[in-house]
C-alpha cells in the first residue's frame, strides 16, 4: 500500500494492520529457517510495509501530520 493510501486509514486500523504485518514477518522468518519459504520476496515486501506503517505512526506521534480520526 502506498503512503497516500495509508494516510486515509483511521489510526486504530493502522495499528491493527501493523500488528498483522509483524505477525506475518515472524511466520515468514520461521518458514525461512525451516526451508519452507515459498516466496522469498515476500520478506522484503513485508519489511518495507512495516517501515511505512511505523513511519506514519511516528509522524502522528511527533505531530508532523494529523491522523485520520474518522471511522
Amino acid at each position: 500500500m502506498r503512503a497516500e493510501e495509508l494516510r486515509k486509514l483511521p489510526l486504530d486500523e493502522l495499528e491493527q494492520k501493523l500488528e498483522d504485518l509483524l505477525d506475518e514477518m515472524a511466520n515468514l522468518r520461521i518458514q525461512k529457517a525451516t526451508h519452507q519459504l515459498v516466496d522469498p520476496t515476500r520478506l522484503k515486501t513485508v519489511r518495507r510495509d512495516i517501515a511505512r506503517y511505523r513511519t506514519l505512526l511516528k509522524e502522528y506521534e511527533l505531530g508532523i501530520s494529523k491522523p485520520n480520526l474518522e471511522n
